[in-house]
């Protein structure tokens, strides 16, 4: 048995033209250009390569990206002046401040300056609190990438287990409430786990869904996967790796030559859930700019 392969690329690029189709007509009937502002503040790399990325994908699809750069001696005044100029600056309908801050500023005073309205990210309580009560709000990008992978790849997730490895705010505990809220690619009986779970294997094993974010390489391999489940991999880890160029690799939190001999589904690290971070990031920029224009839901 050999798991068939969640091509996020793929899935990420079919709705990366829905957004810029979207985007197009949004211009011609309103004038209105859907537009980013990011701050990224330090020079931590994997927040560079995200926000290289998401310039390309912003080009792609039509909208405008207004990047603002702070050293990482930044004062957590310097980031909250910028991020309330953003707040006021009409052309821009959505706000990114690329997580992990440095360690002088407060992550949770920055996020919840952002206006709500703004919030792309969907990591302000007005926006957390929303979808928790499953209001209209914007969902954080990488647990909605997740699901949409779901519903694109035809995994049924009513009535199944899923179990899901992590529980940042990031990811883990938004992912867990999107798989059980009463909606499309919901319905689903979901359990938890994280570093204080004894015997981790007990859980996965019974897993028709495994959300793997631990945050660390072969946190899961094949023997604890229920065969034929589907395994979602979050994880992005550097392994050193003489043979490349970079002098490591990217593998995700699943050793997935194994995994991927046991499970039914799996993404892969890279090209899995990656692409639909910057891609749900784009729809909830296009989503803010509609309802600004007063064209959206």
């Amino acid at each position: 048995m050999s798991a068939r392969i969640i091509d996020g690329k793929a899935v990420a690029a079919e709705l990366r033209a829905e957004i810029a189709r979207q985007v197009a007509e949004l211009k011609a009937k309103t004038g209105v250009v859907p537009g980013l502002g990011v701050v990224l503040v330090g020079d931590d790399p994997a927040s560079r390569s995200y926000v290289s990325a998401k310039e390309k994908a912003l080009a792609e699809a039509g909208m405008l990206s207004d990047d603002n750069r702070l050293p990482a001696t930044a004062t957590q005044a310097n980031l909250l002046v910028l991020v309330d100029r953003l707040n006021r600056d009409p052309r821009i309908h959505g706000i990114l401040v690329p997580l992990p801050l440095p360690k002088h500023l407060d992550e949770h005073a920055v996020i919840a300056a952002i206006a709500p309205e703004k919030d792309v990210d969907g990591f302000t309580p007005a926006n957390v609190g929303r979808m928790l009560i499953d209001l209209p709000c914007y969902l954080p990008c990488t647990p909605h990438g997740v699901i949409q992978l779901l519903l694109r790849s035809g995994v049924e997730t009513s009535g199944r287990h899923a179990v899901v490895i992590g529980r940042s705010n990031i990811v883990g505990k938004p992912v867990v409430h999107l798989l059980m809220r009463k909606a499309k690619g919901g319905n689903a009986t979901v359990t938890v786990c994280h570093t204080g779970t004894k015997d981790l294997a007990a859980h996965t094993r019974q897993a028709d869904i495994l959300v793997v974010a631990a945050g660390r390489p072969n946190t899961i391999t094949g023997d604890m996967i229920k065969p034929g489940a589907t395994v979602i991999d979050v994880g992005v880890n550097r392994v050193a790796d003489p043979k490349t160029k970079t002098g490591y690799r990217l593998v995700g939190d699943v050793e997935f030559d194994s995994a991927r001999k046991v499970a039914g589904l799996i993404t892969p690290v890279p090209g899995g859930v990656g692409p639909m971070t910057i891609t749900m990031l784009l729809h909830n920029t296009l989503l803010a700019a509609q309802r600004a224009a007063g064209a959206g839901r």
